[in-house]
């Protein structure tokens, strides 16, 4: 069902857009942030790195699919809002169980629609992120000037620690699908259930840890890596995972992250990160990985980057060895990747899982279980050396 109920969107810059509401009624803030997927709105909405933020979507027409119960990267709808310019006026999908419409609905999600995506888009680009506020319903009756102080409290995502948000309550492992090569300890900053899967399917028994663990908890499923998933926030808000994560290295454990954490592996080694204008979200995003030498078309969700020399290998400043950029944004130089030369780490700012988009990054999990298998006979070939 497409609403004619009032509803209006607010930029703290005093931008003020007027459309329909759609989804839920009533107020939500968050930044403002547009995603150039042309396809994968339902793992858009349910991608736990989007919470506090509100969605954009430049494609003009969205839910014709409808939704389903397959293609949820969570359990839940984690946007702060959500902006379409055209809903879609009927489902047309054989996997569909529902509308888009119906879900945001349920889900208490509250967005906007038939506004002029394409001018606030720019608007972005221009002015770099800005918060926004959706007002329907009744709340779209309120004055412009109240409207606009209610968005210009709301909290900037720079300084925010969202991580406690998103993650699993507490402990929970999901068994491998093959044979099996290890436990992993997976800390969950806001994982999507692709990244599980993808892990699963290369021998890993993944031990989903919530945001909250200790070195001694990790340690206690004895593992034989870690793994740091994507997430939401500013990661130099997140200085305890960086602890965390520097207590892995010093214990000589293979690691991967992804996304939040690849800034997180960052400031373990001792890099900064910053905050981008309007950040990457997407599934159309070039990188080259400068391993492989090609370029890869890449699914990106990130508002913050780390900086870092892009030309040839560099000392961490924490202590950890030489260091490299593994990957390179090719539309704007950003870092898109972290590779410890002296220890079993690497990293990389994208989402290998693809979920939904390109798979061209797919084989990183590949890359990730043969740096594990081979820390592992190296260890086993150092023991036996040991005992003579």
């Amino acid at each position: 069902m497409i609403h004619s109920t009032p509803a209006v969107l607010v930029l703290e810059d005093g931008s003020r857009f007027e459309g329909h509401a759609y989804g839920a009624h009533g107020t939500t803030v968050g930044e403002v942030v547009f995603a150039t997927g042309m396809s994968g709105y339902q793992e858009t909405l349910t991608d736990p790195s989007y919470a506090g933020q509100i969605v954009l979507q430049t494609a003009p027409h969205i839910g014709v699919t409808g939704v389903n119960d397959e293609d949820n990267e969570s359990s839940r709808i984690w946007v702060a809002g959500y902006i379409v310019r055209d809903p879609s006026r009927r489902v047309s999908n054989w996997r569909a169980t529902g509308s888009l419409d119906d879900a945001l609905e349920a889900h208490g999600i509250i967005g906007i629609s038939g506004i002029d995506t394409r001018a606030v888009t720019r608007r972005i680009r221009d002015a770099g992120a800005l918060r926004g506020g959706i007002f329907s319903g009744d709340d779209a009756a309120r004055s412009h000037d109240e409207q606009l102080q209610t968005v210009i409290e709301s909290p900037r995502m720079a300084g925010q620690n969202l991580s406690a948000r998103v993650s699993i309550p507490s402990a929970s492992l999901i068994p491998t699908t093959q044979r099996k090569l290890g436990n992993l300890a997976v800390i969950d900053l806001g994982i999507k259930q692709s990244t599980i899967d993808n892990l699963t399917a290369r021998g890993f028994d993944v031990h989903l840890l919530p945001e909250t663990v200790t070195i001694d908890d990790v340690l206690a499923i004895q593992p034989i890596a870690v793994f740091y998933s994507n997430g939401p926030g500013d990661p130099a808000a997140s200085d305890r995972h960086v602890e965390l994560l520097r207590a892995v290295l010093d214990l000589g454990l293979p690691f991967f992250g992804v996304c939040f954490g690849n800034q997180l592996f960052a400031r373990a080694l001792g890099l900064e990160t910053y905050k981008l204008p309007f950040g990457h979200r997407g599934i159309n995003q070039p990188v080259l990985d400068k391993q492989s030498d090609r370029v890869e078309i890449t699914a990106h969700n990130h508002g913050f980057a780390v900086s870092a020399p892009l030309d040839g290998p560099f000392d961490s400043p924490h202590g950890y060895g030489r260091v490299e950029v593994s990957h390179i944004g090719l539309n704007d130089q950003v870092v898109e990747g972290l590779r410890a030369l002296d220890r079993p780490a690497f990293s990389v700012q994208f989402h290998p899982e693809a979920a939904s988009g390109p798979h061209d990054a797919n084989t990183l999990f590949d890359r990730f279980r043969d740096l594990v298998v081979a820390t592992l006979r190296q260890a086993q070939e150092q023991s036996q050396n040991g005992a003579f």
